[in-house]
């Protein structure tokens, strides 16, 4: 049996926009903006999120798709709960190469924070670290470097 792990961002708010730069900074193709209107009937609660089932235009749950398969998915946080962010992860792009990695970083960084500029790295010809301007954090790896094999 495959398995298969694909992040799940939340944003309050801001999926919609977040997916829309993303698609161009990364080349991808949204695949999925499902809103809570969109939402098939629901018994009361089946969202899970201790009240109402959720109503309006923010998103329940989106799908956006990077060149190579990679997979990304977020929503908004249902009316009523708390957001507190996306706390504590990292997302990581592996490029094959340099020219990709610095295309993808710069495109990111576009109203965001540099936390480690563009250099070479032991394990790659060029990472560099960034939180963009939806408070994602990524890490881009250009060109990957062989490590020593352990014995």
């Amino acid at each position: 049996m495959a398995t298969t792990l694909i992040p799940y961002l939340g944003f309050d708010g801001k999926t919609r926009e977040a997916f829309a730069f993303y698609a161009q900074a990364l080349g991808a193709t949204i695949e999925t903006m499902m809103s809570y209107d969109d939402m098939p009937p629901q018994p009361h609660d089946a969202a899970g999120c201790g009240g109402p089932v959720p109503t309006g235009q923010g998103i329940m749950h989106a799908c956006l798709a990077l060149p190579g398969g990679a997979m990304l998915f977020a929503g908004d946080t249902p009316p009523g709960v708390p957001h507190e962010g996306n706390k504590g992860v990292m997302l990581a792009l592996q490029y094959d190469s340099v020219d990709q990695a610095h295309s993808a970083f710069h495109a990111l960084a576009q109203g965001g924070q540099v936390t480690m500029p563009l250099a070479p790295a032991f394990w790659s010809k060029t990472f560099g670290m960034l939180t963009d301007r939806f408070g994602v954090s990524w890490a881009v790896n250009g060109e990957a470097i062989a490590l020593p094999q352990e014995h």
